[in-house]
């Protein structure tokens, strides 16, 4: 028996074929670019990848004209290591069909196989592109680009895209969330924060934005009674997350509640190894005046992340001052 998969990929095929004049040649015989393509989707189900590739290229000889022929025949030379033929055929696929996402969401595929990222990144960023033309309500699609846009660093481009997915689910607090952090990003602290308790409006026990909003007061040393609620909620409801445990730890540290900052922090750092949590046990060290503890500390966050400037002098000063100090 086939399995399900390959009825699914049949009736693609057929609707394809019949309802859109553009997908085969009119002047071959309709059965034979066609019977081709079923086989070398039947023979892609039962994973014979070489009999697919050469169904695959006996229907684009017998006239097809289809960018779902070269994009499956691509999909199948990936399977066969075969990528230089299977990046000439997604080339194709494109010029037959400049507005589809899925040649550019395999061309992606291809390039994470190559480990050329940012060549994945670019063609996944017009596949969504594309995509949210072809469903321009479909919240999802504009969310991971939304996810591309932040990894890349493109704060303006992830504004626009999270304002655009709440606009169309104001009720998602996962939109206003994402939209507020990228706000925080931009320097918008005001509208950041006003996103953000939206998303906690909508969803209570949002642990992200309630640990989120809660560090963001720590950081600024303002509303701590209030971010003391928020992070504690966090940590209540998922007592396990080192960062949230981190969060509250440093919450500690601030308010001068500096030997259970300790006790939180270090907690924090059985649950996750984080440059982040060394440097706050280094800070907490440091005020109790174990010098050692915390030059060790200090020293495996730059074991973690050699790019702290700060964490250097920081040792630096220890080293000049501890004499005098102990």
């Amino acid at each position: 028996m086939f399995r399900k998969s390959f009825w699914a990929f049949v009736a693609v095929g057929l609707c394809l074929f019949y309802a859109t004049p553009k997908v085969f040649a009119k002047d071959e015989l309709v059965s034979d670019p066609l019977s081709h393509y079923i086989m070398a989707i039947v023979y892609d189900d039962l994973g014979d990848v070489d009999s697919a590739i050469k169904e695959y290229k006996r229907a684009l000889k017998a006239g097809s004209q289809s960018s779902l022929v070269h994009l499956n025949l691509a999909a199948s030379l990936i399977k066969n290591n075969e990528l230089d033929k299977a990046r000439a055929e997604l080339d194709l696929a494109v010029k037959l069909d400049p507005e589809a996402a899925e040649p550019h969401a395999v061309s992606a595929i291809l390039y994470l196989i190559q480990e050329k990222n940012d060549l994945a990144t670019q063609e996944y960023e017009i596949a969504l592109k594309n995509a949210s033309r072809i469903n321009p309500q479909d919240t999802e699609i504009y969310k991971s680009l939304g996810a591309l846009y932040l990894k890349q660093g493109k704060l303006k481009e992830a504004e626009d895209i999270y304002s655009l997915i709440v606009s169309l689910a104001p009720r998602d607090p996962a939109a206003h969330f994402y939209l507020g952090t990228v706000l925080c990003g931009l320097g918008k602290d005001h509208l950041c924060e006003k996103e953000v308790k939206r998303a906690l409006e909508l969803d209570p026990d949002y642990c992200q934005a309630l640990n989120f909003l809660g560090y963001e007061y720590v950081l600024k040393n303002q509303n701590l009674r209030e971010a003391e609620r928020l992070l504690n909620r966090a940590v209540r409801l998922e007592p396990d997350n080192g960062a949230y445990l981190d969060s509250l730890g440093w919450l500690y540290f601030k308010l001068g509640r500096t030997k259970k900052a300790k006790l939180t922090l270090e907690k924090a750092l059985l649950l996750m190894k984080d440059p982040v949590i060394y440097e706050h046990l280094g800070d907490v060290n440091y005020k109790l005046k174990d010098f050692t503890q915390a030059k060790m500390y200090w020293q495996k966050s730059l074991e973690l992340d050699a790019n702290q400037d700060s964490i250097k002098k920081k040792i630096d000063n220890l080293n000049k001052n501890v004499g005098s100090t102990k």
